[in-house]
């Protein structure tokens, strides 16, 4: 509603109903108040500098050159046994603003081990040591507090999501305060207009299950969520690995561009084709932890030759590198001439840079301080309110959107109600129908339990790991996340126990009772819930999709022979009591039967009726649960299911990526 719209109402109050004209007009005078405060907020927001958007819109000119350089890189990791590998050796470089840095290198060479170590993403290992002396702009690293983004090799989205959404969202949890929605929302589509994303901005990013963006698309898109904090200083892990030629050039061309807009640009890269090939400025070379060749890219060629290796004509300059300073395990000749040929490479460019004249390459530092990170820019820009409040959008919208899951679930549970609708059909109150109501109390619990533990050990895991990398950048709390998550599950989640329950009830004749049905529904809904709160605590820890859905099935296999049906609770031996406690399929089981059984007749099968079964009652005090009720079960169901959450949060919060410090060389500087 516009201003002139609210202003005439108020104004049309005050004619028609003049006993209320001095509220009205309090009434008015507030909001011309509030208009005015608003607009010189909105003028004020407009006129601050954005230096988080300034690398999206106006280009660099409010942002530091990084020149980065180390010298002395070290890593090596110590076994069991004690026996100790090196991974770097001594490895030294620079890279330029405005300059495109390749490293490259065989398989197992150290690209990314040195890559992770220039970004201070080496992975925290027991027996691990790094060492190294890291400059940025002539400051130590860990005290030049400079904007860096890494992209790693692997790109990792919430698969329903569009990429205009995405970025959407990494804007809203990460982009500073003062920014306005419309600010963020324009930002974004700039950036998708630099990363050639205009096409597919309102496509899925698509999974297995559902056609999406292609690969090349998804490593821009990556590389555009990280530039969306404004770095000046980008690392990437093989970025064309898996792509094709086409996209592979064009994600390279990426970020040939962004170099060319002042960033400092540096990636490791294995095989690249040509094309390629031409873009890097400069080139590191690595083979077995140790430097081969760094400088221009443009030199690499008559570096070799003028050691006695010249490159074939129409030869591809990237695969030439590589032949050269692989070693050929193929036989052991060929492993003797190659190590020998590689060490002999090694030898030559030790002994170029020692000739070098130092420090001829410091003229080109900046040497104005870099923007400090810990600047108001940098502090989270959401309460914990706003990004429950983006994180259950996000949550839901993924959730809601995945059709092919939601439809097995729900064709799994309906053709579930259905065959076991038609295999207790009517069972009526003869003594053998009472086997069956626990037989299908216990089919009842086992299904609801089973359809949600997993589904989510199917797909927390995979959603873990793209969280632990969030939640390293700094983009929200563990705490925010976890309640959007389950607020955003626990609708949709609820859906499928309820049609089960709608179907197998009634077929089954139980009791007739409205409320005793609504209990039955309560109670598998429940059920399902901590079942997944079970899959969750088994995703938090497993280490992968894989061992997850051998690690769940075990203990619900478990918890299903301790349930109360296959062993009587006062049959189990005293050390294994603990057990049926948080069972969560002996509480479902248990509460069904409480549900049903109470107040049942059943048929005796001789006159008199001896030895038969006559009570519902008397069917509890058989199972053990002569003292049982409803909510009794209920309770100790929640207990289970607040635990598994607690146990899963504490998990989650334990498991933030951590990562080896570097210590400095003593005695060296750069």
């Amino acid at each position: 509603m516009g201003s002139g719209t609210v202003d005439f109402l108020l104004g049309a109050a005050v004619i028609a109903l003049p006993q209320y004209q001095i509220p009205v007009l309090l009434g008015t005078a507030s909001i011309s108040i509030l208009r005015s405060i608003r607009r010189r907020r909105c003028k004020h927001r407009k006129s601050l500098p954005d230096p988080s958007n300034a690398a999206v819109t106006d280009g660099v000119s409010t942002r530091q050159h990084v020149d980065l350089r180390f010298t002395d890189v070290r890593c090596s990791i110590t076994n069991k046994t004690g026996v100790t590998k090196t991974i770097l050796q001594n490895i030294g470089g620079e890279a330029k603003p405005g300059r495109l840095l390749a490293i490259m290198g065989p398989s197992g060479g150290g690209k990314t081990s040195l890559l992770n170590a220039l970004a201070g993403q080496v992975p925290s290992t027991k027996g691990m040591e790094l060492q190294g002396n890291i400059t940025v702009n002539g400051a130590p690293q860990t005290d030049s507090n400079h904007r860096q983004a890494y992209v790693q090799q692997e790109d990792l989205f919430y698969s329903q999501l569009t990429v205009r959404e995405t970025l959407n969202m990494a804007a809203a949890l990460r982009l500073p305060k003062h920014m306005l929605a419309e600010e963020k929302e324009a930002a974004v589509a700039d950036l998708i207009q630099r990363l050639g994303l205009v096409q597919s901005a309102d496509t899925p990013v698509g999974d297995a299950k559902k056609r999406g963006l292609s690969g090349g698309e998804k490593k821009r898109l990556s590389i555009g969520s990280e530039l969306l904090g404004s770095p000046m200083l980008l690392f990437l892990d093989e970025p064309t690995t898996g792509l094709d030629s086409f996209q592979a050039e064009k994600v390279m061309q990426t970020l040939k561009d962004l170099a060319n807009e002042g960033k400092t640009v540096v990636c490791s890269i294995h095989q690249p084709r040509s094309s390629i090939f031409s873009m890097f400025d400069d080139l590191l070379l690595l083979s077995e932890g140790q430097i081969v060749y760094s400088g221009p890219a443009k030199g690499v060629i008559s570096h070799f030759e003028s050691l006695g290796y010249p490159i074939p004509a129409n030869y591809n300059p990237a695969e030439f590198i590589a032949d050269l300073i692989s070693i050929d395990s193929s036989a052991a000749t060929a492993e003797e001439a190659s190590r020998e040929r590689v060490e002999k490479l090694k030898a030559a460019f030790k002994q170029k840079a020692a000739s070098a004249p130092s420090g001829g390459a410091k003229d080109s530092v900046v040497s104005a301080p870099v923007a400090s990170a810990k600047s108001s820019d940098d502090a989270s820009p959401c309460s914990w309110p706003q990004q429950a409040k983006l994180l259950f959008k996000r949550s839901w919208r993924q959730i809601s959107r995945d059709k092919a899951t939601n439809v097995a679930r729900a064709m799994s549970n309906v053709s579930s109600a259905i065959i076991f609708g038609g295999i207790f059909w009517r069972m009526g109150r003869s003594q053998t129908s009472i086997q069956d109501r626990m037989g299908l109390m216990q089919v009842g619990a086992i299904n609801a339990a089973m359809s949600s533990l997993i589904k989510t050990l199917n797909v927390f895991p995979k959603e873990r790991v793209l969280v632990q990398r969030e939640r390293a950048k700094g983009s929200y709390a563990t705490a925010p996340y976890f309640a959007a998550k389950l607020a955003a599950e626990s609708p949709i989640g609820a859906i499928f126990p309820l049609l089960f329950a709608a179907i197998v009830y009634p077929s089954a004749g139980l009791h007739p009772k409205l409320s005793r049905f609504a209990r039955f529904c309560g109670i598998l809904t429940l059920e399902s819930f901590t079942a997944t709160s079970l899959g969750l605590a088994v995703g938090s820890f497993a280490p992968s999709t894989d061992a997850a859905l051998a690690i769940g099935p075990g203990i619900m296999v478990l918890f299903i022979v301790f349930g109360g049906y296959y062993v009587n609770a006062g049959n189990v031996p005293r050390a294994l009591r603990w057990i049926p406690s948080v069972s969560l399929i002996k509480h479902a089981f248990e509460g069904l039967c409480d549900n049903e059984f109470p107040g049942l007749d059943f048929e005796p099968v001789s006159a008199d009726g001896a030895g038969d079964i006559l009570k519902g009652e008397q069917v509890l005090n058989r199972l053990g649960f002569k003292d049982s009720s409803v909510a009794k079960t209920a309770r100790a169901q929640a207990r289970v299911l607040a635990f598994n959450y607690w146990l899963t949060y504490c998990i989650l919060k334990a498991k933030k990526p951590a990562f080896q410090r570097m210590d400095p060389v003593p005695g060296r500087t750069i």
